[in-house]
Parts: structure tokens; C-alpha cells; sequence
């Protein structure tokens, strides 16, 4: 994927690993336009407010984007929560659902919106972001695993019925970053620098993976067919033992 002189849109890109891949597509001499629900603190980029759950939001964004970039050749989502859930809690249900809509729902929306825009176009990239948690399970994270694996399921259909089309279909499957805090809750966490680095460089091969894999999500994207997937599962586990009661 050539990452220069493209036109980006990056939806859930106003922190960590959007706002750094936004910065490396610009840095490369591309226009970048990054959505969230709050850009006020972006500087340097271009914005649109954009709120993934909010289907009339989603139009509005595309519809403004277009307007000024009917150039649009590249789009990005990966808007997504990460919630703790404890399972044996009925109330966990409203986080599960809110998980769904921004992670899931959020995404196909969001792919919805510009698939027509990019096919007229008769070429383009969409990029979906999953995690390493869709392929290897966090149990903390219960519907955050189960969404991401949703989206990877829908990516591999989205390529399948854009072939032919001039559209590539990429997913970007991250593991533990330290962004967002998630540093805190794994000391083990691949620095984002670092990771950005790796995925420029799978990105920009030729031809780019349908799916870029750095090394440190390989173990958790593989893990199945590695043989080692009960092992690391019943490892993960062990995080169960800081919910309440347990």
C-alpha cells in the first residue's frame, strides 16, 4: 500500500494508535482527515466528529468528508472500548451492548458509508482494525474478544465481495499497545513507536498482507494453530482472579 500522496480517513483516530497512524500517513505526504466524538485536542490534522453509534452521525461525517476530499481513496476505522466484564454480574449486560455498538456495529457503519464512494471510484483501501484478542481470548474482556473476532469475520466477507473491484480490503491486528493505559494493565506492552514502525513496514510491502500481523500479535494470532492456544488461554485466566469475590 503506497502510503503517500493518498487522501485518509482515520475514524477513531484521536489517540494512540489512529493518532499515530495518522501521523505516519501525513508525515508520508498524505492528506489525513482524523474523526472522533471529541477532536478538540488534535492539532496539526484535520477533523470530522464523527459518532460511530449514531448511524445519522456516521452520514453526516461522510457526507462532509466528501464533500471536501472527493479525492477519498483510503479509510480507516477502528473506534473501539475496551470494558472489564464480570460475567457472573447480570449488569454487565449494558457493557456488553455499548461494547458491540462502538466496536462492531461501529465498524460496519462506518465500512458502509464509504464502501459505495470507493467502488465508484474503482479504487481504493479499507483498513479494519481487530486485536489479537479476537483470535486468543482476554476473559476480562469477554465482549471486547467477541467483538473484535466479529470484525475480523466481517472483514474476511467484506474482501471476498469487494474482489474484482479495485477495492483492497486490509485488517490491521494489533496486540497489547501502550496507549490508552493499557501499559498499565500490561507492563508487557509493545511501545507504540515501535509498533508503528512495524506496521509501516508490512503496510507498505508489495503486495500489502491482507493482514498485518506484527511479531509480538503473531502468538495470539496463531496460538490455534501453533498448539499452544489452551495453554495461553489458561494463563490469561488467571486475570479472573481480580474481580470481586473471586
Amino acid at each position: 500500500m503506497d502510503i503517500s500522496s493518498r487522501t485518509v480517513l482515520i475514524v477513531g483516530g484521536t489517540s494512540g494508535i489512529g493518532l499515530g497512524l495518522a501521523r505516519r500517513f501525513q508525515d508520508a505526504g498524505s492528506t489525513v482527515v482524523v474523526g472522533g466524538r471529541d477532536t478538540s485536542r488534535i492539532e496539526g490534522i484535520e477533523t470530522v466528529r464523527i459518532d460511530v453509534t449514531d448511524p445519522a452521525s456516521v452520514l453526516r461525517a461522510r457526507d462532509e468528508v466528501l464533500s471536501r476530499h472527493p479525492d477519498l481513496d483510503v479509510v480507516v476505522t477502528m473506534s473501539g472500548v475496551m470494558v472489564l466484564e464480570d460475567l457472573r454480574d447480570p449488569a454487565h449486560i449494558s457493557q456488553a451492548e455499548s461494547t458491540i455498538q462502538v466496536n462492531l456495529l461501529g465498524t460496519i457503519r462506518v465500512v458502509d458509508a464509504f464502501t459505495r464512494h470507493l467502488i465508484d471510484r474503482g479504487a481504493g483501501d479499507l483498513v479494519t482494525v481487530t486485536s489479537g484478542i479476537g483470535f486468543l481470548p482476554f476473559p476480562l474482556m469477554p465482549t471486547y474478544g467477541a467483538s473484535k473476532a466479529g470484525v475480523h469475520a466481517y472483514t474476511e466477507s467484506l474482501r471476498a465481495q469487494l474482489a474484482g473491484t479495485g477495492v483492497q480490503v486490509t485488517e490491521l491486528i494489533p496486540p497489547a499497545v501502550a496507549n490508552a493505559g493499557q501499559e498499565k494493565l500490561n507492563p508487557a506492552a509493545l511501545p507504540l513507536g515501535d509498533f508503528l514502525d512495524e506496521v509501516v513496514t508490512l503496510m507498505t510491502q508489495d503486495p500489502t498482507p491482507s493482514e498485518i500481523v506484527v511479531r509480538a500479535a503473531e502468538r495470539l494470532r496463531w496460538a490455534e494453530k501453533d498448539g499452544t492456544y489452551a495453554e495461553l488461554l489458561e494463563q490469561r485466566s488467571q486475570s479472573l482472579s481480580t474481580l470481586p469475590g473471586r
